[in-house]
C-alpha cells in the first residue's frame, strides 16, 4: 500500500491540491490518502475535525479508495509533517503552493518549498489552478553528475509505474554544442541503464536560463510532471539550488516533484 499525505489548511490552494490528488488516485486501490491538518489553538480542534470529515467524504465520493485524516495541535508544520511522514512510511507528500506573487517578492518562507527541501520522502507541488488531466509524460531534470549515487531511482520508478508514463530525461547546460562531452556520454549510459525498462528519451539543451528551458521543454513535449533532484551537499550552488527550485515551484503550470536520493 502506497501512502500519500496531503496537508490542508482549508485554503483554496490546499483544497485544489487535495482535489487534484483525488482525480489522480481515483480507482487506484493500492493507494492510501491521509489528509493532514495542523492547528495552533486548542479551540480549533473541533472545526478542524469537521472540515477534515467533509473533505474526506468528498474524496471518497470522487472514487479514492482509502482516505483517512490526522489533525494535531502544533506550530511547526515542517517538523510535524515530517514526523508523520516518517511514522506512516509515506510514499509521497502532495502540497499546493500559493500564487506567483510570492516568488516575485522573493519570500523564503513557503512551507511547501521548505518541505521539498527535506530528505524525508518525495514532495509533489501542485500549482494553484492545476487540473489533473493524466500523467502521461514525465520530465526528469538531471545535471548528469554522478547519476548512480544521486538519482532517486526507486521514487521515480514508483511514479512511472503508477501512471504508466513516458520518461523524458533532460539536461540544461549553456556549454552544450554539436556533440556531448565524454563525461556526459558516460553519465547518459549510466542513466539509460538505471531506467532501461522505461525506454527513456534524452534531451540536452544548450541554454543559459534553466527555468526558461524547462518551461519551454514542458510545453513542447506535453510534460505532465517535472521531477527535480535537490542535492543537499551543493544545494545553494548547483543548478538545482533553492533559487531554481523556488522559481520553478512558483511559476510552472506543471506539477513539480522534488525527490532526494
Amino acid at each position: 500500500m502506497k501512502t500519500v499525505i496531503i496537508p490542508v489548511d482549508f485554503s483554496e490552494t490546499s483544497l485544489n491540491a487535495a482535489r487534484y490528488a483525488a482525480d489522480m488516485f481515483t480507482g487506484k486501490a493500492g493507494t492510501s490518502v491521509i489528509l493532514y491538518n495542523m492547528f495552533e489553538k486548542d479551540k480549533e480542534a473541533i472545526t478542524s475535525a469537521q472540515y477534515l470529515d467533509s473533505l474526506k467524504a468528498e474524496l471518497l465520493e470522487k472514487g479514492v479508495a482509502n482516505v483517512d485524516w490526522v489533525k494535531e495541535e502544533g506550530n511547526d508544520l515542517i517538523d510535524c509533517l515530517g514526523r508523520l511522514a516518517y511514522q506512516k512510511a509515506a510514499t509521497l507528500i502532495l502540497m499546493g503552493i500559493t500564487e506567483k506573487e510570492e516568488w516575485r517578492q522573493l519570500l523564503m518562507s513557503s512551507n511547501t518549498v521548505k518541505m521539498a527541501e527535506q530528505n524525508i520522502c518525495p514532495v509533489m507541488i501542485i500549482p494553484p489552478h492545476a487540473k489533473f488531466n493524466g500523467i502521461n509524460n514525465i520530465a526528469l531534470t538531471s545535471d548528469f553528475k554522478d547519476v548512480d549515487a544521486t538519482t532517486p531511482v526507486l521514487a521515480i520508478k514508483t511514479i512511472l509505474e503508477i501512471f504508466n508514463a513516458n520518461l523524458h530525461i533532460v539536461n540544461v547546460d549553456n556549454e552544450h554544442y554539436v556533440s556531448l562531452t565524454e563525461s556526459y556520454l558516460m553519465e547518459r549510459a549510466k542513466m539509460q541503464k538505471l531506467f532501461a525498462e522505461f525506454k527513456p528519451e534524452f534531451y540536452f539543451i544548450g541554454m543559459n536560463d534553466f527555468f526558461e528551458a524547462i518551461e519551454q521543454f514542458s510545453k513542447d513535449r506535453n510534460i505532465d510532471l517535472i521531477v527535480i533532484i535537490p542535492k543537499n551537499h551543493t544545494f545553494m550552488n548547483s543548478v538545482f539550488s533553492a533559487r531554481h527550485t523556488k522559481k520553478l515551484a512558483f511559476n510552472t503550470s506543471v506539477p513539480l516533484l522534488a525527490a532526494h536520493q
